[in-house]
This record gives structure tokens, sequence and C-alpha cells, in this order.
């Protein structure tokens, strides 16, 4: 889900949580996904439809924090 989409669905109460992930492409970055109140769940992607991944944990809260994201789940 595109970062416009997200901060609509999350705006519209659309989104039960938000989890944080090692990559499991590449354990040095690190991604997220949400999950719709209907049990789907979604990765954050980029505008080419890419999931998007950060090599820094601060960039990526830093991200979904500018999304309107106020917790977060963090797996490690």
């Amino acid at each position: 889900m595109k970062r416009e989409r997200v901060r609509e669905r999350h705006a519209e109460g659309h989104i039960s949580a938000t989890h944080v992930i090692q990559n499991p492409a590449n354990s040095g970055e690190w991604i997220v996904f949400f999950k719709k109140s209907g049990g789907r769940s979604f990765f954050l992607v980029d505008d080419q439809d890419e999931v998007e991944s950060f090599e820094r944990l601060d960039d990526l809260i830093d991200t979904i924090r500018g999304l309107g994201i106020k917790f977060a789940e963090i797996h490690m």
C-alpha cells in the first residue's frame, strides 16, 4: 500500500495494527506491514509498487510517524 493510501486508511480507522519486521530478503533492512480490520495485511510500497525497506530503524519510524501511525510492534 502506498503512503498516501496508508494515510487515508489510517485516518478512516481501517488499519488495525502496524508491524515492523526484518526484511526476509536482507536481514540488514526493515520493512513495515499494516493489518486491516478484515484480517488482510499490506506492505508499505513505493511509487513503483516495490516493498519499501529501510536500513535504519530510525528512518522507518520517522516514515510511519509521518503517516500518522503512533503505535507499531517491532518483531526481531
